[in-house]
Protein backbone atom coordinates (compact mmCIF):
# COMPACT_ATOMS: atom_id res chain seq x y z
CA UNK A 1 0.00 0.00 0.00
CA UNK A 2 1.22 3.48 -0.91
CA UNK A 3 1.96 6.31 1.60
CA UNK A 4 0.11 9.33 1.71
CA UNK A 5 2.78 11.30 0.63
CA UNK A 6 3.30 8.98 -2.67
CA UNK A 7 -0.50 9.44 -3.42
CA UNK A 8 -0.73 13.18 -2.91
CA UNK A 9 2.81 14.23 -4.38
CA UNK A 10 1.27 14.83 -8.07
CA UNK A 11 -1.44 16.93 -6.64
CA UNK A 12 1.32 19.27 -4.50
CA UNK A 13 3.24 19.28 -7.73
CA UNK A 14 0.09 21.01 -9.31
CA UNK A 15 0.01 23.37 -6.90
CA UNK A 16 3.32 24.26 -6.75
CA UNK A 17 3.09 25.27 -10.63
CA UNK A 18 0.19 26.86 -10.06
CA UNK A 19 1.58 29.18 -7.46
CA UNK A 20 4.95 30.24 -9.99
CA UNK A 21 2.29 31.14 -12.57
CA UNK A 22 0.28 33.55 -10.63
CA UNK A 23 3.16 34.58 -9.08
CA UNK A 24 4.93 35.24 -12.28
CA UNK A 25 2.08 36.45 -13.77
CA UNK A 26 1.18 39.09 -11.09
CA UNK A 27 4.52 40.32 -9.57
CA UNK A 28 6.91 39.67 -13.05
CA UNK A 29 9.41 37.02 -14.25
CA UNK A 30 12.57 39.47 -12.89
CA UNK A 31 13.79 40.43 -9.56
CA UNK A 32 14.31 44.16 -9.69
CA UNK A 33 18.13 44.03 -8.89
CA UNK A 34 18.41 41.66 -12.16
CA UNK A 35 16.95 43.99 -14.72
CA UNK A 36 19.85 45.49 -15.77
CA UNK A 37 21.63 42.25 -16.35
CA UNK A 38 18.32 40.71 -18.12
CA UNK A 39 18.63 43.56 -20.62
CA UNK A 40 22.19 43.81 -21.34
CA UNK A 41 21.94 39.47 -22.15
CA UNK A 42 19.01 40.12 -24.03
CA UNK A 43 19.08 41.01 -27.62
CA UNK A 44 16.17 44.33 -26.95
CA UNK A 45 16.84 47.39 -27.05
CA UNK A 46 18.03 48.40 -23.48
CA UNK A 47 16.13 51.37 -22.48
CA UNK A 48 13.15 50.27 -23.74
CA UNK A 49 13.81 46.29 -21.99
CA UNK A 50 14.62 48.43 -18.44
CA UNK A 51 11.77 50.87 -18.91
CA UNK A 52 9.14 47.46 -19.30
CA UNK A 53 10.78 45.48 -16.86
CA UNK A 54 11.60 47.93 -14.06
CA UNK A 55 7.44 48.70 -14.13
CA UNK A 56 6.14 45.08 -13.53
CA UNK A 57 9.43 43.65 -11.69
CA UNK A 58 9.44 42.24 -8.07
CA UNK A 59 11.91 43.26 -5.13
CA UNK A 60 13.53 40.10 -3.61
CA UNK A 61 13.32 38.67 -0.36
CA UNK A 62 17.50 39.16 0.37
CA UNK A 63 18.11 43.18 1.59
CA UNK A 64 21.25 42.47 -0.68
CA UNK A 65 19.98 43.37 -3.61
CA UNK A 66 20.89 47.23 -2.21
CA UNK A 67 24.16 48.20 -4.06
CA UNK A 68 25.73 50.98 -4.99
CA UNK A 69 23.86 51.03 -8.77
CA UNK A 70 20.40 49.95 -7.76
CA UNK A 71 18.19 51.37 -4.61
CA UNK A 72 14.60 50.56 -4.64
CA UNK A 73 12.41 51.54 -1.59
CA UNK A 74 8.93 51.16 -1.02
CA UNK A 75 7.67 54.57 -0.50
CA UNK A 76 4.23 56.19 0.65
CA UNK A 77 2.40 59.72 0.34
CA UNK A 78 2.83 60.29 4.14
CA UNK A 79 6.81 59.94 4.07
CA UNK A 80 8.77 62.22 2.52
CA UNK A 81 9.93 59.97 -1.09
CA UNK A 82 13.71 61.09 -1.53
CA UNK A 83 16.45 59.19 -2.02
CA UNK A 84 20.42 59.35 -2.25
CA UNK A 85 22.90 57.19 -4.11
CA UNK A 86 26.70 56.50 -3.08
CA UNK A 87 27.63 58.60 -5.61
CA UNK A 88 26.06 61.52 -4.56
CA UNK A 89 23.06 61.89 -6.34
CA UNK A 90 19.79 62.95 -5.12
CA UNK A 91 16.51 62.09 -6.08
CA UNK A 92 13.24 64.16 -4.73
CA UNK A 93 9.84 62.80 -5.99
CA UNK A 94 7.23 65.45 -5.10
CA UNK A 95 3.26 64.16 -3.50
CA UNK A 96 1.77 64.34 -6.62
CA UNK A 97 3.94 62.03 -8.22
CA UNK A 98 3.26 59.80 -5.41
CA UNK A 99 -0.27 60.09 -6.22
CA UNK A 100 -0.36 59.55 -10.12
CA UNK A 101 1.71 56.16 -9.24
CA UNK A 102 -1.03 54.13 -8.14
CA UNK A 103 -0.76 54.71 -4.21
CA UNK A 104 -3.64 54.09 -2.26
CA UNK A 105 -4.55 54.48 1.43
CA UNK A 106 -3.15 50.64 2.12
CA UNK A 107 -0.50 49.84 -1.10
CA UNK A 108 2.90 51.77 -0.73
CA UNK A 109 4.41 52.02 -4.30
CA UNK A 110 8.20 50.76 -5.52
CA UNK A 111 10.75 53.87 -5.62
CA UNK A 112 13.50 52.26 -7.64
CA UNK A 113 16.38 54.10 -8.54
CA UNK A 114 19.52 52.59 -11.19
CA UNK A 115 22.56 54.36 -11.72
CA UNK A 116 23.72 53.26 -15.68
CA UNK A 117 26.18 53.92 -17.79
CA UNK A 118 25.74 56.61 -20.65
CA UNK A 119 27.39 53.93 -23.54
CA UNK A 120 24.20 51.87 -23.05
CA UNK A 121 22.74 54.89 -24.82
CA UNK A 122 23.27 55.50 -28.15
CA UNK A 123 21.31 58.43 -29.62
CA UNK A 124 21.43 60.42 -32.77
CA UNK A 125 22.48 63.63 -30.40
CA UNK A 126 25.35 65.92 -32.18
CA UNK A 127 25.01 68.79 -29.66
CA UNK A 128 26.75 67.11 -26.90
CA UNK A 129 28.12 64.42 -24.70
CA UNK A 130 26.63 62.46 -21.14
CA UNK A 131 28.47 64.27 -18.46
CA UNK A 132 29.06 61.02 -15.47
CA UNK A 133 26.13 58.79 -14.69
CA UNK A 134 23.02 58.22 -16.37
CA UNK A 135 19.89 58.33 -13.54
CA UNK A 136 16.89 55.74 -14.21
CA UNK A 137 14.29 56.31 -12.03
CA UNK A 138 10.88 54.60 -11.86
CA UNK A 139 7.64 55.01 -8.84
CA UNK A 140 5.32 52.40 -9.51
CA UNK A 141 3.50 51.03 -12.78
CA UNK A 142 2.56 53.84 -14.16
CA UNK A 143 3.84 56.41 -16.54
CA UNK A 144 4.20 59.68 -14.94
CA UNK A 145 4.26 62.93 -17.05
CA UNK A 146 2.99 66.42 -17.28
CA UNK A 147 3.26 66.68 -13.70
CA UNK A 148 2.59 70.29 -11.91
CA UNK A 149 5.22 69.43 -9.16
CA UNK A 150 8.53 68.16 -10.92
CA UNK A 151 10.74 65.98 -10.05
CA UNK A 152 13.99 67.45 -8.64
CA UNK A 153 17.31 65.36 -8.79
CA UNK A 154 20.94 66.59 -7.95
CA UNK A 155 23.46 65.52 -10.17
CA UNK A 156 27.01 65.66 -8.81
CA UNK A 157 29.14 68.04 -10.63
CA UNK A 158 33.37 66.89 -10.81
CA UNK A 159 34.37 69.61 -13.05
CA UNK A 160 32.58 72.98 -11.81
CA UNK A 161 33.72 75.03 -14.77
CA UNK A 162 31.72 73.24 -17.16
CA UNK A 163 28.19 73.79 -18.62
CA UNK A 164 25.90 71.44 -18.96
CA UNK A 165 22.05 70.91 -19.46
CA UNK A 166 19.31 68.52 -17.94
CA UNK A 167 17.90 66.10 -20.22
CA UNK A 168 15.78 62.57 -20.47
CA UNK A 169 16.02 60.00 -22.89
CA UNK A 170 13.62 59.78 -25.56
CA UNK A 171 12.83 56.74 -27.31
CA UNK A 172 10.56 56.43 -30.17
CA UNK A 173 10.88 52.92 -31.69
CA UNK A 174 14.11 51.88 -32.45
CA UNK A 175 15.53 55.20 -32.54
CA UNK A 176 16.22 57.28 -29.24
CA UNK A 177 18.03 60.52 -28.55
CA UNK A 178 18.46 63.16 -25.68
CA UNK A 179 15.90 66.11 -25.23
CA UNK A 180 15.52 68.56 -22.94
CA UNK A 181 11.40 68.76 -23.08
CA UNK A 182 10.15 69.42 -19.62
CA UNK A 183 13.02 69.55 -17.74
CA UNK A 184 14.82 72.57 -16.41
CA UNK A 185 18.79 73.43 -15.28
CA UNK A 186 19.92 75.11 -12.28
CA UNK A 187 23.23 75.00 -10.52
CA UNK A 188 25.43 75.89 -7.78
CA UNK A 189 29.44 76.05 -7.63
CA UNK A 190 29.71 72.38 -7.61
CA UNK A 191 26.38 70.69 -8.84
CA UNK A 192 23.62 70.43 -11.81
CA UNK A 193 19.80 70.70 -10.59
CA UNK A 194 17.25 69.07 -12.73
CA UNK A 195 13.42 70.10 -12.48
CA UNK A 196 11.52 67.42 -14.95
CA UNK A 197 7.70 67.27 -15.12
CA UNK A 198 7.78 63.18 -16.32
CA UNK A 199 9.79 60.11 -14.81
CA UNK A 200 12.50 58.53 -17.03
CA UNK A 201 16.20 58.40 -17.79
CA UNK A 202 17.54 61.52 -16.73
CA UNK A 203 21.68 63.35 -17.41
CA UNK A 204 23.33 66.11 -17.65
CA UNK A 205 24.23 66.88 -21.42
CA UNK A 206 28.18 68.70 -21.76
CA UNK A 207 28.76 70.33 -24.91
CA UNK A 208 31.64 72.84 -24.75
CA UNK A 209 30.70 74.42 -28.06
CA UNK A 210 27.17 74.60 -27.09
CA UNK A 211 25.23 78.31 -25.92
CA UNK A 212 23.95 78.11 -22.74
CA UNK A 213 23.26 81.83 -22.33
CA UNK A 214 19.60 82.56 -23.15
CA UNK A 215 21.30 86.39 -23.89
CA UNK A 216 23.77 84.72 -26.37
CA UNK A 217 21.21 82.51 -27.91
CA UNK A 218 18.65 85.91 -28.62
CA UNK A 219 21.75 87.66 -30.21
CA UNK A 220 22.96 84.71 -32.28
CA UNK A 221 19.10 84.33 -33.13
CA UNK A 222 19.17 88.40 -34.74
CA UNK A 223 22.74 88.28 -36.33
CA UNK A 224 21.69 84.95 -38.13
CA UNK A 225 18.25 86.48 -39.45
CA UNK A 226 19.19 90.18 -40.36
CA UNK A 227 22.46 88.53 -41.81
CA UNK A 228 20.58 85.56 -44.01
CA UNK A 229 17.66 88.36 -44.68
CA UNK A 230 20.45 91.07 -46.11
CA UNK A 231 22.31 87.93 -48.04
CA UNK A 232 19.12 86.75 -50.20
CA UNK A 233 18.66 90.43 -51.09
CA UNK A 234 22.37 91.06 -52.00
CA UNK A 235 22.33 87.80 -54.05
CA UNK A 236 19.20 88.61 -56.09
CA UNK A 237 20.88 91.84 -56.69
CA UNK A 238 23.98 90.11 -58.31
CA UNK A 239 21.28 87.72 -60.59
CA UNK A 240 19.52 90.54 -61.46
CA UNK A 241 22.69 92.52 -62.24
CA UNK A 242 24.04 89.71 -64.32
CA UNK A 243 20.71 88.86 -66.42
CA UNK A 244 21.01 93.23 -67.50
CA UNK A 245 24.11 92.98 -68.05
CA UNK A 246 23.85 89.30 -70.39
CA UNK A 247 23.83 91.54 -73.45
CA UNK A 248 27.66 90.98 -73.21
CA UNK A 249 29.79 88.21 -73.58
CA UNK A 250 30.46 87.34 -69.65
CA UNK A 251 33.44 85.16 -69.02
CA UNK A 252 33.21 81.94 -67.56
CA UNK A 253 34.31 83.56 -63.78
CA UNK A 254 31.65 85.82 -63.79
CA UNK A 255 29.11 83.33 -64.45
CA UNK A 256 30.51 81.14 -62.40
CA UNK A 257 30.21 83.67 -59.60
CA UNK A 258 26.29 84.43 -60.61
CA UNK A 259 26.04 80.29 -60.03
CA UNK A 260 27.52 80.47 -56.80
CA UNK A 261 25.09 84.00 -55.88
CA UNK A 262 22.16 81.39 -56.65
CA UNK A 263 23.69 78.81 -54.31
CA UNK A 264 23.67 81.16 -51.33
CA UNK A 265 20.72 82.96 -52.10
CA UNK A 266 18.84 79.35 -52.10
CA UNK A 267 20.42 78.54 -48.84
CA UNK A 268 19.58 81.48 -46.71
CA UNK A 269 16.32 81.47 -48.39
CA UNK A 270 15.58 77.82 -47.14
CA UNK A 271 17.35 78.68 -43.83
CA UNK A 272 14.94 81.30 -42.86
CA UNK A 273 11.93 78.89 -44.14
CA UNK A 274 12.83 75.96 -42.01
CA UNK A 275 13.00 77.89 -38.99
CA UNK A 276 9.53 78.57 -39.67
CA UNK A 277 8.18 75.17 -41.07
CA UNK A 278 9.77 73.78 -37.90
CA UNK A 279 7.17 75.69 -35.59
CA UNK A 280 4.07 74.67 -38.03
CA UNK A 281 4.04 70.78 -36.84
CA UNK A 282 4.02 69.37 -40.24
CA UNK A 283 6.34 67.07 -40.42
CA UNK A 284 6.07 66.36 -43.87
CA UNK A 285 6.30 70.24 -44.64
CA UNK A 286 9.40 70.18 -42.58
CA UNK A 287 11.19 67.17 -44.23
CA UNK A 288 10.87 68.41 -47.45
CA UNK A 289 11.97 71.87 -46.03
CA UNK A 290 14.95 69.45 -44.63
CA UNK A 291 15.57 68.21 -47.56
CA UNK A 292 16.10 71.30 -49.33
CA UNK A 293 18.32 73.26 -47.17
CA UNK A 294 20.84 70.38 -46.89
CA UNK A 295 20.80 70.31 -50.93
CA UNK A 296 21.18 74.28 -50.82
CA UNK A 297 24.01 73.68 -48.29
CA UNK A 298 25.85 70.93 -50.10
CA UNK A 299 25.43 72.93 -53.79
CA UNK A 300 26.93 75.97 -51.93
CA UNK A 301 30.03 73.84 -50.75
CA UNK A 302 30.04 72.43 -54.47
CA UNK A 303 30.13 75.58 -56.23
CA UNK A 304 33.15 77.19 -53.74
CA UNK A 305 35.29 73.94 -54.91
CA UNK A 306 34.32 74.44 -58.87
CA UNK A 307 35.79 78.72 -58.21
CA UNK A 308 38.24 76.49 -56.86
CA UNK A 309 38.74 74.49 -59.76
CA UNK A 310 38.50 77.43 -62.13
CA UNK A 311 40.62 79.56 -60.47
CA UNK A 312 43.51 76.84 -60.84
CA UNK A 313 42.97 76.53 -64.45
CA UNK A 314 43.51 80.05 -64.96
CA UNK A 315 46.67 80.27 -62.53
CA UNK A 316 48.29 76.89 -63.31
CA UNK A 317 47.39 75.63 -66.43
CA UNK A 318 47.38 78.82 -68.33
CA UNK A 319 46.91 77.07 -71.64
CA UNK A 320 45.10 74.58 -73.43
CA UNK A 321 42.45 74.73 -70.69
CA UNK A 322 39.62 74.54 -73.77
CA UNK A 323 37.31 72.50 -72.49
CA UNK A 324 34.06 71.96 -74.86
CA UNK A 325 30.31 72.55 -72.92
CA UNK A 326 32.63 73.79 -69.91
CA UNK A 327 29.97 75.99 -68.40
CA UNK A 328 27.54 73.17 -68.75
CA UNK A 329 29.44 70.51 -67.28
CA UNK A 330 29.96 72.39 -64.03
CA UNK A 331 26.41 73.22 -63.64
CA UNK A 332 25.18 69.53 -64.00
CA UNK A 333 28.10 68.77 -61.00
CA UNK A 334 27.73 71.64 -59.10
CA UNK A 335 23.65 71.47 -58.59
CA UNK A 336 23.26 67.44 -59.64
CA UNK A 337 25.70 66.12 -57.11
CA UNK A 338 24.03 67.11 -54.16
CA UNK A 339 20.78 66.53 -55.03
CA UNK A 340 22.09 62.10 -55.37
CA UNK A 341 23.01 62.67 -51.43
CA UNK A 342 19.57 64.65 -50.68
CA UNK A 343 17.77 61.81 -52.66
CA UNK A 344 19.47 58.80 -50.12
CA UNK A 345 18.96 60.80 -47.17
CA UNK A 346 15.45 61.44 -48.04
CA UNK A 347 15.00 58.08 -48.72
CA UNK A 348 16.00 56.74 -45.56
CA UNK A 349 14.04 59.11 -43.82
CA UNK A 350 16.64 61.38 -42.14
CA UNK A 351 15.17 64.61 -42.27
CA UNK A 352 12.94 66.22 -39.63
CA UNK A 353 12.68 68.74 -36.43
CA UNK A 354 16.08 69.81 -35.46
CA UNK A 355 16.73 71.63 -32.24
CA UNK A 356 19.87 74.37 -33.27
CA UNK A 357 19.97 76.13 -30.28
CA UNK A 358 19.12 75.62 -26.41
CA UNK A 359 18.51 77.47 -23.39
CA UNK A 360 15.74 76.90 -20.71
CA UNK A 361 14.09 79.58 -21.93
CA UNK A 362 15.03 79.81 -25.73
CA UNK A 363 14.88 77.22 -28.00
CA UNK A 364 15.29 77.24 -31.83
CA UNK A 365 14.28 74.75 -34.25
CA UNK A 366 15.31 74.28 -37.94
CA UNK A 367 13.83 71.65 -40.02
CA UNK A 368 17.08 69.78 -40.87
CA UNK A 369 19.65 66.29 -40.85
CA UNK A 370 18.32 64.61 -37.43
CA UNK A 371 20.91 61.93 -37.65
CA UNK A 372 24.31 62.20 -36.41
CA UNK A 373 26.33 60.09 -38.76
CA UNK A 374 24.12 61.55 -41.70
CA UNK A 375 25.12 65.17 -40.76
CA UNK A 376 29.25 64.17 -40.00
CA UNK A 377 29.39 62.86 -43.23
CA UNK A 378 27.46 64.87 -45.72
CA UNK A 379 28.05 68.46 -43.85
CA UNK A 380 31.20 67.87 -41.77
CA UNK A 381 33.28 65.42 -43.93
CA UNK A 382 32.60 67.44 -46.99
CA UNK A 383 32.98 70.23 -46.06
CA UNK A 384 36.51 69.42 -44.63
CA UNK A 385 37.23 67.96 -48.41
CA UNK A 386 36.14 71.49 -49.67
CA UNK A 387 38.63 73.47 -47.36
CA UNK A 388 41.43 71.09 -48.21
CA UNK A 389 41.04 71.61 -51.83
CA UNK A 390 40.20 75.49 -52.06
CA UNK A 391 43.03 76.20 -49.25
CA UNK A 392 45.82 74.91 -51.53
CA UNK A 393 44.40 76.92 -54.56
CA UNK A 394 44.29 79.66 -52.21
CA UNK A 395 48.30 79.14 -50.93
CA UNK A 396 49.01 78.75 -54.32
CA UNK A 397 47.17 81.86 -55.51
CA UNK A 398 48.74 84.01 -53.31
CA UNK A 399 52.58 82.36 -54.28
CA UNK A 400 52.06 83.25 -58.05
CA UNK A 401 50.13 87.10 -57.39
CA UNK A 402 53.19 88.21 -55.13
CA UNK A 403 55.85 86.39 -57.50
CA UNK A 404 54.40 88.26 -60.61
CA UNK A 405 53.97 91.25 -58.73
CA UNK A 406 57.40 91.43 -57.29
CA UNK A 407 58.78 90.47 -60.05
CA UNK A 408 57.49 93.53 -61.98
CA UNK A 409 56.64 96.40 -59.68
CA UNK A 410 59.58 98.67 -58.94
CA UNK A 411 60.44 98.61 -54.86
CA UNK A 412 58.48 101.62 -54.02
CA UNK A 413 55.49 101.04 -54.86
CA UNK A 414 55.22 97.41 -53.18
CA UNK A 415 54.02 98.75 -50.07
CA UNK A 416 51.76 101.25 -51.41
CA UNK A 417 49.96 98.10 -53.42
CA UNK A 418 50.31 95.41 -50.36
CA UNK A 419 47.11 96.62 -49.16
CA UNK A 420 45.25 96.02 -52.19
CA UNK A 421 46.79 92.37 -52.72
CA UNK A 422 45.07 91.77 -49.11
CA UNK A 423 41.80 92.91 -50.39
CA UNK A 424 42.30 91.05 -52.83
CA UNK A 425 43.11 87.49 -50.59
CA UNK A 426 40.00 88.12 -48.05
CA UNK A 427 37.76 88.18 -51.43
CA UNK A 428 39.12 85.14 -52.48
CA UNK A 429 38.76 83.70 -49.33
CA UNK A 430 35.24 84.23 -49.17
CA UNK A 431 34.40 83.30 -53.20
CA UNK A 432 36.39 79.81 -52.11
CA UNK A 433 34.25 79.04 -48.77
CA UNK A 434 36.93 79.95 -46.25
CA UNK A 435 34.67 81.20 -43.47
CA UNK A 436 32.56 78.08 -43.55
CA UNK A 437 36.16 76.63 -41.78
CA UNK A 438 35.17 78.56 -38.95
CA UNK A 439 32.39 76.08 -38.21
CA UNK A 440 35.46 73.55 -36.80
CA UNK A 441 36.33 76.60 -33.78
CA UNK A 442 32.90 76.36 -32.61
CA UNK A 443 34.47 73.56 -29.82
CA UNK A 444 36.95 74.08 -27.40
CA UNK A 445 37.60 77.13 -25.06
CA UNK A 446 36.88 79.87 -27.84
CA UNK A 447 34.04 78.17 -28.52
CA UNK A 448 31.81 81.07 -28.01
CA UNK A 449 33.63 83.84 -29.98
CA UNK A 450 33.89 81.26 -32.56
CA UNK A 451 30.54 81.07 -32.96
CA UNK A 452 29.94 84.25 -32.88
CA UNK A 453 32.80 85.12 -35.96
CA UNK A 454 31.55 82.23 -37.59
CA UNK A 455 27.79 83.13 -37.11
CA UNK A 456 28.25 86.95 -38.60
CA UNK A 457 30.49 86.02 -41.61
CA UNK A 458 28.51 83.26 -42.86
CA UNK A 459 25.17 84.97 -42.40
CA UNK A 460 26.16 88.12 -44.22
CA UNK A 461 28.01 85.88 -46.61
CA UNK A 462 25.80 86.94 -49.28
CA UNK A 463 26.55 90.62 -49.06
CA UNK A 464 30.24 89.86 -49.37
CA UNK A 465 29.81 88.23 -52.35
CA UNK A 466 27.90 91.38 -53.72
CA UNK A 467 30.98 93.42 -53.34
CA UNK A 468 33.12 90.89 -54.42
CA UNK A 469 31.06 90.75 -57.73
CA UNK A 470 30.95 94.35 -57.55
CA UNK A 471 34.94 94.94 -57.63
CA UNK A 472 35.13 92.23 -60.57
CA UNK A 473 32.78 94.07 -62.32
CA UNK A 474 34.07 97.47 -62.22
CA UNK A 475 37.48 96.14 -63.15
CA UNK A 476 36.21 94.79 -66.38
CA UNK A 477 34.14 97.34 -67.24
CA UNK A 478 37.50 100.09 -66.76
CA UNK A 479 39.75 96.96 -68.81
CA UNK A 480 37.22 97.34 -71.18
CA UNK A 481 37.42 101.18 -71.65
CA UNK A 482 41.13 101.40 -71.59
CA UNK A 483 41.95 98.69 -74.27
CA UNK A 484 39.11 100.76 -76.28
CA UNK A 485 41.13 103.84 -75.26
CA UNK A 486 44.37 102.06 -76.57
CA UNK A 487 43.06 100.56 -79.55
CA UNK A 488 41.63 104.70 -80.85
CA UNK A 489 45.02 106.39 -79.79
CA UNK A 490 46.95 103.60 -81.68
CA UNK A 491 44.72 104.64 -84.92
CA UNK A 492 45.24 107.72 -84.87
CA UNK A 493 49.02 107.53 -84.14
CA UNK A 494 49.41 104.98 -87.37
Amino acid sequence: MRSYSEKMWPLDLLIICIFFSVTLDVKGAIECSRVLKYCQESKEIIPLCLDRNMKDCFQGRSQDSQSRDFYMKQVDFSEKAKMKTEHGHVIDIPPEAIMKSGWTDNISVPLIVSVLDSSIFKGASVRGSVHGNVLGVWLGSNDLHNLSQPVTMQFVNTTPTMNGKCVFWKQSNNRGDWSSDGCNTSRNNTDFFCSCNHLSFFAVLINPGSVQDAEDVRRLEYITYIGSSFSVLFTAIIMMMFLIQRKRKSEHSVVIHVQLSGSLFLLHLFFLASTLGSGAGNKLVCRCLGLILHWALLATFTWTTIEGFHLYLLLVRVFNIYIRRYLLKLSLVGWGVPIITVVICGLTGEYGNYSLTESDNNETNLCWITNRLVSYVTVNGYLGLVLLFNTAILVVTVVKMWHIKFRSVQHGNRIRLLWKDWVTVLGLSVVLGLPWGLAFSTYGPLSLPGIYLFTTLNAFQGFFMFLWFLSITYKSTNTEKNSTKNFSMSNISS
